[in-house]
């Protein structure tokens, strides 16, 4: 069996065992509890993996966020293998906590409804919360197994599953509502040409670099010399990604409003702002929009410093045409990389407010929103590198 064989072999194995705990029920829960109950608590089963990797990548993106404003933990991110464990020690730490907290909400809240557990008490919400809790542990173990020795990102791919595994129901959903007249009999094949155009930019976008024209004067290494090269610098157009502006989006809506809700208590005026932050709505959408703009922006500036690369440059021996080095370098890719950030938080917010406005404009049913949509398609071009790669390397080793 080739290196290629073997990787798909092992990813293929972690994705089965993370579907098949998906279908393990928790715990405490009663064995004569009907289906359709089961479909009325939440999207997803009440499993052994209920609340996926969602925890692990909440105190991901957490620590990440303070890295932007906290020089040390970026700097310790940066130093090495040895602050990259440390990192991943933090991450694991801030994990347990977040998850235990998840979990004995989701506990509580069916040890709430009737005839859900067999025996509601204490030592349900014990066990089920551990179960959640170690649910969660295993698959952040089977993502790092997939991405160490297998083909991919781990932790996209377990997201990829749980959104493709949703999506058959969810297109028999939305023909039962054609056929039984619910939806305009229109609206179907309108769905199918978004839903391949969404698909369309997102590839396209994904795949779009800014190309800054590069000149490395003539060296000598060693005994060698190295002639004049002529190279780009490469800066992706959605450089902030899509996980930390969507993710922590919905923290700045709704953290404030559940403080406020823990101060004051349930009262009117928070009842209409909670109103006015449903999706679809217009106050959503209009300060989703900007809150996901700038984080574009926060975000973008920290994975990529103009200065640092200005230095680098130097170090090589690259010039931009046209740009002295130095101070000029630094203003010349800061102004290129401000540009190319804008066209790519506009996209990151077009990519998020077509489904959106889409449920706003007669409340329409969307299979998936922008987040999945990018999820999807840049953990399929990802896979399709990591295996053209692994393909050609394969075949220069049989060669030798």
């Amino acid at each position: 069996m080739n290196e290629l064989a073997r990787r798909i072999a092992i990813t293929i194995g972690a994705l089965l065992l993370f579907r098949l705990g998906s279908h393990i029920p928790m715990t405490g829960i009663s064995p004569r509890v009907q289906a359709d109950l089961l479909s009325a608590i939440g999207a997803a089963r009440i499993s052994i993996f209920a609340l996926s990797v969602i925890p692990y990548l909440s105190a991901a993106i957490l620590l990440q966020l303070v890295a932007v404003v906290w020089g040390r933990l970026s700097a310790l991110e940066r130093s090495g293998e040895i602050g990259r464990r440390r990192i991943a020690r933090y991450t694991l730490v801030l994990t347990l906590l977040i998850a235990s907290f998840q979990a004995f909400g989701v506990a509580s809240g069916l040890q709430g409804i009737s005839g859900v557990v067999s025996e509601p008490g204490a030592w349900f919400l014990v066990s089920a919360t551990a179960t959640m809790v170690g649910g969660v542990f295993c698959l952040v173990w089977l993502s790092e197994q997939i991405t160490r020795h297998g083909i991919g990102n781990g932790l996209a791919l377990i997201l990829v599953v749980g959104i493709i595994v949703s999506l058959p129901g969810d297109i028999a959903n939305t023909f039962e509502l054609l056929r039984q007249g619910a939806l305009p009999g229109g609206l179907g094949p309108l769905l199918a040409v978004i839903s391949v155009a969404l698909v369309a930019v997102v590839v396209f976008f994904e795949g779009a670099r800014r190309s800054v024209p590069v000149q490395y004067a003539a060296r000598q290494v060693g005994q060698s010399v190295i002639e004049p090269q002529s190279s780009v610098l490469s800066i992706k157009i959605n450089s902030a990604g899509f996980l930390i502006p969507s993710t922590v989006t919905p923290w700045v809506f709704y953290l404030p409003l559940a403080l406020a809700t823990f101060v004051f208590g349930q009262t009117s005026w928070l009842a209409r702002a909670y109103g006015h932050l449903k999706f679809g709505q217009p106050v959503h959408m209009v300060l989703g929009s900007i809150v996901i703009f700038v984080l574009a922006f926060i975000y973008t500036a920290y994975v990529l410093d103009p200065e640092q690369a200005a230095e680098t440059l130097q170090k090589q021996g690259g010039t931009i045409q046209g740009v002295a080095p130095g101070e000029a370098t630094v203003e010349h890719l800061d102004r290129v990389a401000s540009l190319t950030t804008v066209v790519g938080a506009v996209y990151l917010v077009a990519i998020v407010l077509i489904p959106e406005l889409l449920v706003a404009w007669g409340e329409l049913p969307f299979l998936f929103g922008g987040g999945s949509v990018l999820i999807v398609v840049c953990t399929i071009l990802d896979l399709k590198k990591q295996v053209c790669d692994l393909s050609l390397t394969t075949r220069g080793g049989e060669r030798k």
